[in-house]
């Protein structure tokens, strides 16, 4: 369950509504994927750079949490700019290799965009606690209480697998049939756990039903989830960074619309 907990702070981003959380990363997400421009990545980028020193997280933390997009982003640039589509000036070509002026301008724009995609958002879910995101779905989006209570069932039930997995693989070394070939056992293994997987789903489903969680009717709620000033005050910033990032874009002339 360590894998799921959210990252301990005392800012006040900490204690921010997800919903408000998830509704500004779909603004600047929604934006950035209009267009395909290294500008507005570029200026969203900075900005978010600029905001993540109120987020709460220490340097060591910020950099372990966002690896994956600091690893993607210049994985995908790379690609973008050995197989992008070819325009203008041919600086080398090999094969089905091409790199051109086009292809380097397209490969820095997908890098920066999906820094200034990624990065927010694993700032801002980071600081989610799993029950807080349920509350705020149930309770200010009103989606249905038996999918909201469902899902974070589910959700809580990850961190068990993994420790599932490790138990099977301790427990098959212990009678000695973990030494054949690595594939057959990752094999066995996968079945194992995918049968210990059903049977607590099975027993999970059952002891929720029995408590009264697939009832009809208005549910209460333990927490109260409110939607307030510190909240729209985030949806704001997260507007305003799109915004800006929309307007230098198109002043500047580089807004490459996707759908044109």
């Amino acid at each position: 369950m360590s894998l799921l907990a959210p990252a301990q702070g005392h800012r006040a981003i900490f204690r921010i509504n997800p919903v408000a959380k998830l509704a500004a990363a779909l603004l600047l997400a929604g934006v950035l994927i209009l267009t395909i421009d290294w500008v507005s990545a570029a200026v969203a980028l900075a900005c978010e750079l600029v905001l993540f020193f109120w987020a709460g997280l220490s340097l060591k933390s910020f950099a372990l949490r966002t690896l994956p997009v600091w690893i993607a982003a210049p994985t995908a640039g790379v690609t973008t700019l050995l197989y992008g589509q070819s325009a203008g000036t041919v600086y080398w070509a090999f094969g089905f290799v091409n790199v051109t002026e086009g292809s380097v301008e397209l490969a820095i724009a997908t890098t920066l965009r999906i820094l200034a995609v990624g990065l927010p958002s694993v700032v801002l879910f980071v600081t989610v606690d799993p029950t807080d995101l349920a509350d705020g779905l149930a309770q200010v989006v009103k989606l249905p209480a038996r999918f909201v209570l469902g899902g974070l069932a589910g959700l809580r039930l990850v961190g068990l697998f993994l420790e599932d997995w490790r138990a099977l693989e301790l427990a098959r070394r212990a009678r000695g049939i973990a030494d054949g070939g690595a594939v057959r056992r990752l094999l066995s293994q996968a079945f194992a756990l995918l049968v210990l997987s059903i049977r607590r789903g099975s027993k999970l489903a059952t002891a929720m039903e029995a408590r009264g969680f697939g009832a009809p009717g208005r549910r209460s709620w333990a927490r109260e989830s409110t939607f307030r000033g510190r909240e729209l005050a985030l949806v704001g910033i997260g507007l305003a960074v799109a915004l800006l990032s929309v307007g230098v874009s198109v002043a500047t002339g580089s807004w490459n619309f996707v759908l044109t």
